[in-house]
């Protein structure tokens, strides 16, 4: 069988299952996303000639997208050099090293950018020490939100028109490329962006961030601000508890980021009865075992012993400081446009019905 046939065969592990959570809400689980986005960007190389043969791919990543090119690459006989940090769960480190990745781990942020600046920095040293290497950057590279028309069509073929599309973000290409896509049909889509507190996508000062696979101290190219009506900050408590939820109540074993867009997707489809809506769930709760699904390990999380907010604060800053679960109407402006228009961020209060 030809690597590419090989390649091909991963396909079976993109695509999501839709479940029904209550009412008109769905959840859209991978197993693994990042397949398809990490697939269909080595293909375009491939066709550009920007990815030869045998060649090294080099990227920084301390999730999923670097085990869906550790699959892929083992499968085409690519080297692959992935450059992380201490976020990298040891069990995921072990699998990437099984699958022939070179993991490199970054200990010290860069003084500007965080962690996620210190893996590039590294990053760029492999890409011009080796030739010939090639970087998807999933970060800023135009084809991973353009691999997302497909999910798009999948979720019209099983459900017809969607009313509401929730999603986390992090390298942006998900929810903007199935807003966008979904929009060629669905015009008055409503699309919910899911961050957390201290992450700079949406426009929060730049901080620690306590929540594996959300928000970012680098500002993508690919989150496209102008897809998004709403925006949401939860914080890693209340991701964590609505990740229990979605395993407790709906035998959905996902990652945080997951339960971070369950939450806001059940009080926006509770809130607007009979609409269709779509959460995205990224990623199985595997890595987690040993934090999110640890109650020994929970009791050190700031405000896990706390009863999760029913809903959320309303902000009319994305500067506001967010010490819980908070949303800002963002109306498909552009970063630009919201900053430039918005509140000191002192002043909060109950969210409005959308």
């Amino acid at each position: 069988m030809s690597t590419r046939a090989l390649m091909r065969k991963l396909e079976d592990f993109e695509g999501p299952r839709l479940v029904a959570l209550g009412g008109a809400l769905f959840g859209a689980s991978f197993v693994l996303m990042k397949l398809l986005p990490a697939r269909f960007m080595l293909e375009r190389a491939v066709e550009r000639d920007q990815l030869k043969p045998e060649a090294t791919i080099c990227e920084s990543s301390s999730g999923t997208f670097g085990l869906a090119l550790a699959m892929l690459a083992v499968q085409q006989g690519y080297r692959l050099i992935l450059v992380s940090d201490w976020a990298l769960d040891r069990h995921l480190h072990r699998r990437l090293i099984e699958l022939g990745a070179d993991v490199t781990i970054v200990d010290s942020p860069a003084a500007s950018g965080g962690l996620q600046q210190a893996r590039l920095d590294r990053l760029h040293i492999h890409l011009r020490d080796i030739a010939g290497s090639y970087w998807p950057s999933q970060y800023d590279n135009p084809d991973n939100p353009i691999s997302y028309a497909k999910v798009a069509e999948q979720f019209i073929d099983r459900l017809g028109k969607v009313d509401c599309l929730v999603g986390p973000v992090g390298s942006g290409g998900s929810v903007s490329g199935i807003s966008c896509y979904l929009r060629t049909l669905f015009a008055d889509l409503y699309a919910i962006g899911v961050d957390t507190p201290n992450s700079v996508l949406f426009g929060q000062p730049s901080g620690k961030l306590n929540l594996s696979g959300l928000g970012g101290n680098i500002l993508p190219r690919n989150v496209d601000h102008r897809q998004f009506d709403e925006v949401h900050w939860v914080t890693p408590a209340e991701a964590f508890h609505a990740t229990h939820d979605l395993h407790r109540k709906h035998g959905l074993f996902m990652g945080p980021t997951s339960g971070a867009a369950y939450r806001v997707a059940r009080w926006w489809a509770e809130a607007n009865p009979g609409k269709t809506v779509v959460a995205l769930f990224p990623d199985e709760g595997h890595r987690y075992v040993e934090t999110v699904y640890d109650h020994e390990w929970l009791k050190a999380v700031a405000g896990w012993s706390k009863r999760p907010a029913e809903g959320p604060t309303t902000v009319s800053s994305p500067r506001s400081r967010m010490a819980r679960w908070s949303r800002l109407p963002w109306e498909r402006r552009t970063l630009h446009e919201v900053l430039a228009h918005a509140g000191d961020g002192d002043d909060a209060g109950p969210a409005a019905k959308s």
